[in-house]
């Protein structure tokens, strides 16, 4: 069974043909990190026009290099949020579009469950109840998953997302756009002990993520000690403090739930010093962790394609009277047991 997935939730318009869920044909995408660069983040109308002009090519692109054409095609899959409106609708009036022109299924997709399913593709099958850290400029949510198609948010950021984290340091302290991977180079040269974060408390006892104070923290240092401390043992420092909070609230819960298999997925996946802790997390629990491949830890549509197989299989299609949704959530079950463990739960 072939799907033609489309994904356009921020600044990457991306299609993929994946057959059974599982085999990429193809995977095409279009980074506008050039033209967002010289602004430091993400403008969304710049992102929606470009969107406009490259999902065409794009999506026949991805037919071509697939070696198919639209006859061959059983389903088309897209993103319908979280993301930007403005580029959300691109992707999502063009698949629905295609979809009722070629009289085709059509089924929406949550972003974040895209970046879920990333992982099937490199990795043997999932083993469920699985926990999933999904770490991106977007979004920093750690789920408990049951079984397949059951997703509990467990923890969440409550500021920035730990990706966006990333970027607004990276421009504090001079380097480049986007700031995740300009960060992790240069940690490389500093020393992560340099520079003593505080851990930030949550008041209310959940284990939630907290940034903001983190990116205040840098600025204060950085006034303090002018150009004249060291940007790699700077660099190092926020990159330890992050990771550790990311790791160390997932240990938490994992101690508490007991999953059977760890995922980390998103953008921030990429970082190896995140995939080297949570390595470490999964060799002390005894479980497997999955982490995508860096080309599909980015936004792309083969995990989307991934993420709308089983929903294909189960007959949830969308009417074409879908529409982008930005605040899509990915939460659809409440459990009574979760109530009883000593971690609390935002239900």
């Amino acid at each position: 069974m072939l799907i033609l997935a489309i994904e356009s939730s921020c600044d990457e318009t991306a299609a993929a043909v994946v057959r059974d869920g599982r085999e990429i044909l193809s995977s095409i995408i279009s980074s506008q990190i050039e033209l967002h660069k010289p602004y430091g983040g993400v403008v969304p109308e710049i992102a929606s026009r470009e969107h406009l002009d490259k999902i065409e090519p794009i999506v026949s692109e991805a037919l071509r290099k697939a070696d198919v054409t639209l006859d061959g095609i059983d389903a088309v899959a897209v993103t319908q949020g979280p993301g930007l409106i403005g580029s959300l609708l691109v992707g999502v009036c063009y698949a629905k579009a295609l979809a009722f022109g070629r009289g085709l299924p059509i089924i929406g997709v949550n972003h974040i469950e895209g970046h879920f399913y990333s992982v099937v593709f490199e990795n043997p099958l999932i083993e469920f109840p699985a926990l999933a850290l999904i770490v991106s400029g977007g979004h920093t949510n750690l789920f408990y998953v049951p079984e397949e198609a059951k997703y509990k948010v467990v923890s969440r950021t409550r500021d920035d997302a730990a990706g966006e984290a990333f970027d607004k340091v990276a421009k504090m302290i001079g380097l480049g756009y986007p700031g995740g991977p300009e960060i992790e180079k240069l940690a490389l040269e500093g020393n992560a002990k340099a520079v003593k974060f505080t851990r930030p408390k949550i008041s209310d006892g959940r284990p939630d993520f907290s940034f903001s104070g983190l990116k205040t923290a840098v600025l204060k240092h950085l006034k303090a000690n002018g150009t004249s401390g060291s940007k790699a043992d700077l660099a190092a420092s926020f990159q330890h403090a992050v990771v550790s909070q990311l790791v160390d609230t997932t240990s938490k819960v994992a101690r508490e739930l007991h999953p059977k298999n760890l995922i980390v997925a998103g953008g921030v996946a990429c970082n190896l010093a995140l995939r080297g802790s949570a390595e470490n997390l999964a060799r002390n629990l005894s479980i497997p962790v999955y982490f995508p491949s860096k080309h599909l830890s980015t936004d792309n549509a083969a995990m989307i394609a991934a993420a709308a197989y089983p929903k294909l299989l189960r007959g949830e299609t969308a009417p074409l009277s879908m529409t982008a949704d930005v605040t899509l959530r990915l939460q659809n079950f409440e459990n009574e047991d979760l109530r009883g463990s000593k971690v609390q739960y935002r239900l």
